[in-house]
């Protein structure tokens, strides 16, 4: 692969919005699971998330377009609008023919949906808004950010439950490559923190029930762990060619320099217990970056707190790592705010170019009781000091999807 430079992070999450508060908060270990108070929420097995706050204080949106979307897509024009600023670009002199978006999610927009849904049943369709058929689709960030900037190039929406919004900057990196795009915009976002979108994340049975104690809740690579915790936000890079982001005078904060993708084929639901294409997909980044297993400083984890994906995950990584795996800190920061869902890949690699800008390894928190199975350097409860020059992004979906991106910090 060739380099693709990222010039501008975007984050909207229960951390913080914009870059300086959140990375304040995820180095300092602080909790960001709350109980939710939005709707009655006291009869669902699990009823904590990662909420995001002052969303208003932050947007640029105005009230007659809020009216039209949901808030999956008033998060995803928050980060973009924060990574363009971030980059420092001018889209009156650029060729928004020549511009993408990349952008991944699990769920859609379920908050516009319900509300029309009881509408629906409440007053016949004539209390139905006619932007239902344009809020709700996973498609419609995109849509809305392609509207909002008149960005009119080659576009993506990746739907591949937790692994989406990874696999879009995948995506991404392949389509400048290619040339097809002078920059792009690829992340994620997802709002799962509505009544019918938390009833389904509980049926999947992965959510954590630990409603009585939301900030210790979610605890990755613990044996007491019973599930991750759901959280709602927004990621977004902008993405383009290192000679083309020097040319603007602008340094990028990392350059992405490897990515892979394979399916376990093994199950709709879990993951294979072998770990095996996980693995491969490890190598085959690895192999796409042009380097050598001892180069890897950090590695974010995917961290799902299932005793399945916790351990699938440490025994892959013991795979292709070997000896090495255990000198190499292994961290899961959204178990301070919650798995993202389809966003989470995008807040992950945002979270690990910040770790590499400040030499610090996030940590891991609620982790005190280590599961026996799960033995590598988790940086529990306390960041690490720490020089990251290149570092490992994973990220998996239900029924199998793992996605591996590596990132080296420019230099």
């Amino acid at each position: 692969m060739n380099k693709v430079a990222i010039t501008g992070l975007g984050v909207v999450a229960p951390p913080g919005i914009e870059k300086r508060v959140f990375w304040a908060n995820i180095k300092a270990g602080h909790s960001f699971i709350r109980d939710i108070t939005r709707f009655d929420s006291s009869k669902y097995p699990s009823h904590i998330a990662g909420q995001v706050q002052e969303l208003d204080a932050y947007t640029h949106i105005s009230m007659r377009l809020l009216k039209k979307i949901d808030l999956f897509s008033h998060m995803s024009l928050i980060a973009s609008e924060l990574a363009i600023k971030d980059a420092k670009l001018d889209l009156s002199k650029e060729d928004l023919k020549r511009a993408g978006i990349f952008m991944g999610n699990a769920i859609g927009g379920w908050l516009y949906a319900e509300t029309e849904l009881r509408d629906l049943y409440l007053e016949g369709r004539e209390g139905v808004s006619p932007y239902m058929a344009s809020a709700w689709f996973p498609a419609a960030p995109q849509g809305q950010v392609s509207i909002y900037y008149g960005i009119k190039g080659y576009s993506k929406t990746v739907v591949s439950d937790r692994a989406s919004s990874l696999m879009a900057i995948g995506y991404a990196t392949k389509i400048i490559n290619k040339n097809k795009c002078d920059f792009v915009l690829a992340g994620g976002m997802e709002a799962p923190v509505t009544p019918y979108a938390l009833l389904c994340c509980n049926t999947s049975g992965m959510l954590s029930k630990r409603n009585h104690q939301p900030k210790t809740a979610y605890r990755p690579f613990d044996k007491t762990r019973d599930g991750f915790v759901i959280g709602e936000g927004a990621g977004v890079l902008i993405m383009e060619a290192p000679q083309r982001a020097k040319s603007r005078g602008v340094n990028a904060f990392a350059n992405i320099i490897g990515y892979a993708t394979t399916c376990d084929g093994f199950d709709r639901i879990n993951e294979a217990l072998d770990a095996k294409q996980l693995a491969r997909a490890i190598s085959l980044a690895l192999d796409d970056a042009g380097i050598g297993i001892e180069e890897i400083d950090y590695i974010c984890a995917d961290g799902a707190a299932t005793k399945i994906g916790d351990i699938t995950e440490t025994k892959a990584i013991k795979e292709v790592f070997g000896k090495i795996a255990y000198k190499i800190p292994v961290s899961a920061p959204k178990s301070m705010f919650g798995n993202l869902l389809g966003a989470s890949g995008a807040v992950d690699l945002i979270t690990t170019i910040l770790a590499m800008e400040n030499k610090t390894v996030p940590p891991t928190i609620n982790l005190n009781e280590p599961d026996a199975d799960c033995d590598l350097d988790y940086c529990p409860n306390k960041s690490q000091s720490k020089e990251i020059n290149k570092a490992m992004i994973i990220s998996r979906g239900r029924g199998g999807i793992n996605c591996v991106l590596i990132v080296e910090k420019e230099k």
